[in-house]
């Protein structure tokens, strides 16, 4: 009996290091962002936010995301009288989350393909636990080696270091799939390629302004650019 105990650890243990060979051997690496690109999410979040600034228009809202969100810097509307800075955006957001929210049409698909030969990683400014605990339900969370949520850092530029320095890949090998100017101009800092997806929170004339690889309409098209511009090993 000792024996064959012995035996079953060895053999998960050696199942465990193939892998991780397996995976490091792959070493290119495809970073996604969370919301507007892989959660269909801008009603609930915008709603959220209006409970905090009750006179914030979608636009606004919108405008925010052209630099940091975490950054007040990064957009134009002011903060009056009204509101309330006693709410935390999360407490409110992650029940309509919970409840509103699903995973957009086709990203599904695209995500278990593109696992068989990339490395994916989610750099994301919602925090970690719920994009695990959704990405779990969804039967999505395995396909993903890293999730860095805004509680691991509020800057996506720090977040993308972390994850070239675990993996210790060459910027040509990794590109950001993002909804956001703003997240193209952190991976810009980095010297890491972006593709912008049209479903998400800017528009097509926003995202151009970050000059993308490509700029996608669909997540079958959002697979044929990636393999184009980062091809498989």
């Amino acid at each position: 009996m000792a024996i064959i105990e012995v035996r079953t650890s060895f053999t998960r243990r050696s199942q465990k290091a193939k892998k991780i060979c397996y995976t490091l051997a792959m070493k290119k690496i495809i970073l996604f962002d969370f919301d507007g690109v892989i959660l269909d999410s801008f009603s609930p979040a915008y709603e959220a936010s209006k409970m905090i600034h009750p006179r914030m228009t979608e636009d606004e809202y919108r405008e925010a995301f052209e630099g940091n969100i975490n950054n007040p810097h990064s957009h134009t509307h002011e903060c009056g009288d009204d509101c309330r800075k006693d709410i935390d955006f999360f407490e409110k957001y992650i029940p309509l989350m919970k409840k509103r929210t699903k995973i957009f049409d086709g990203m599904e698909n695209v995500i278990k393909k593109l696992s068989e030969n990339y490395i994916l990683c989610i750099v994301s400014s919602t925090i970690t636990l719920p994009i695990r605990k959704l990405l779990k339900k969804s039967t999505l969370e395995k396909y993903f080696n890293e999730i860095l949520g805004n509680d691991v850092h509020k800057s996506k530029v720090e977040k993308i270091k972390m994850i070239m320095h675990k993996y210790k890949i060459n910027k040509d090998d990794c590109i950001f799939v993002t909804d956001t100017l703003g997240d193209m101009k952190e991976a810009r800092a980095v010297n890491i390629k972006s593709i912008g997806v049209s479903w998400g929170f800017h528009k097509i004339e926003t995202l151009k302004k970050g000059s993308p690889e490509k700029i996608v309409n669909s997540p079958k098209e959002l697979e044929l650019a990636i393999s184009e511009i980062l091809p498989k090993q």
